[in-house]
This record gives structure tokens, C-alpha cells and sequence, in this order.
């Protein structure tokens, strides 16, 4: 009986941390769910682990990224966001190009848009062409304001497509490829008011085509 009540304890103790990783082998978990390690707070913005996730929060109004430590090329990634108020986005082959004492960090590379209001799961390249693949109309009514929301990015050469809590967004294949490699960034856009949680954020690497 002691050994089925610890096994209870550790499986509630697991499940508060957050969800196990997606089934099949290479799934590497980019967030810990206790601290932001193997991240880097570019800006003045609030990025800050709690309660299983990564709360992302406006202070002085400008841009802020919380980028990985690693960069990477080819993969599929799955996160789990709640857009309590604003504008953000995930950013993949991605580098911080400088910073603004205006507007913050400068960024360039791929970005998918995350905003309780319209085009979550479009694609929009910062520092160069802007959108470059729009969501599908059915993607475009998946989004939970407020609610949890699973996003999945699958990115393999030239091929990009997305997914908004199983909801088919974009399937592109770009025909002039900026960036092929960079680190997964998570943004708060400029303006202030902004505040956002993720969690659940996992990535397997894969081969090109």
C-alpha cells in the first residue's frame, strides 16, 4: 500500500509540473518547468518561471525575447501557450541582430504569430519580407483566448508547417529561404500590456528531406 501511495504522489507531483513528453524517441523538453535555464533574457521585459510555466510580461513597453542557448535547423516543436492579453509570437531560426534604446532587442528569422485576436499560426519573416504564409480560415477560428492553446511547428528545409491545437494553419514551402538555422525565441511585442504564459515546450530534431 506505501509503495502505490508514493507511486500516486509522484505521478500528481508530475502531472502539476506539467504535461510528459509527446510519445516517440528524440523529444528533448526545452523548458524544465522550475527554472529558465538553457534560456536568455534579451531586454528589459519580465520573463520569469512560475508555477510550471514561463510568464512573460511587459514592464517598460518595449520588445523582449526569451531566447534558447542552442540553435537549431530542423525539427518539429510543440508548445503550449495561454495569450492572457497581447501580442507575441514563437521565433525559430532565429539570432538577436542588437537592441534599440527606443523599442529593445532586434531580431531577425521566422516567426509564428501567437495573438488572441487574429493570424495565430501565420508566418511572418522579421527583418525581411514580413508575412510570408497566412493561416488557414479554419486556423484562424482554433485559437482559445485565455485558455490554453497547443501550437506545433514543423520546420524541415525549406518546408514549414503549422499547427494550432490540431487545426491545420500552413503548409509552405518557401521558395527564397532566408535563415536555416537560430535559436527558438519566445516574444513580447513592443507597446506594453502584454502578458503571456507557455509551458510544455518540447522539440525533436529531424532530417532534411
Amino acid at each position: 500500500m506505501k509503495r502505490v501511495l508514493l507511486a500516486v504522489f509522484g505521478f500528481l507531483l508530475a502531472s502539476q509540473a506539467g504535461a510528459q513528453a509527446p510519445a516517440g524517441k528524440g523529444w528533448i523538453a526545452l523548458f524544465n518547468g522550475k527554472d529558465l535555464s538553457g534560456w536568455v533574457n534579451n531586454g528589459q521585459e519580465k520573463w520569469v518561471a512560475e508555477d510550471g510555466t514561463i510568464l512573460g510580461e511587459s514592464t517598460v513597453g518595449h520588445y523582449g525575447y526569451l531566447t534558447t542557448e542552442k540553435t537549431y535547423s530542423n525539427f518539429v516543436l510543440r508548445v503550449k501557450f495561454n495569450p492572457e492579453v497581447g501580442n507575441s509570437g514563437v521565433f525559430t531560426r532565429s539570432r538577436i541582430t542588437g537592441n534599440s534604446p527606443q523599442t529593445g532587442p532586434d531580431i531577425e528569422g521566422m516567426q509564428v504569430e501567437v495573438d488572441p485576436t487574429r493570424n495565430t499560426g501565420s508566418i511572418y519573416e522579421s527583418g525581411h519580407r514580413g508575412w510570408v504564409a497566412m493561416g488557414t480560415p479554419e486556423c484562424e477560428h482554433a485559437i482559445k483566448p485565455a485558455e490554453w492553446n497547443e501550437l506545433e511547428i514543423r520546420e524541415e528545409g525549406v518546408h514549414y508547417v503549422t499547427r494550432l491545437n490540431g487545426v491545420p494553419c500552413v503548409d509552405f514551402t518557401d521558395p527564397h529561404p532566408n535563415f536555416t538555422e537560430g535559436v527558438i525565441g519566445l516574444q513580447l511585442h513592443t507597446g506594453g500590456g502584454v502578458k503571456i504564459r507557455f509551458k510544455d515546450i518540447y522539440l525533436k530534431e529531424i532530417g532534411t528531406r
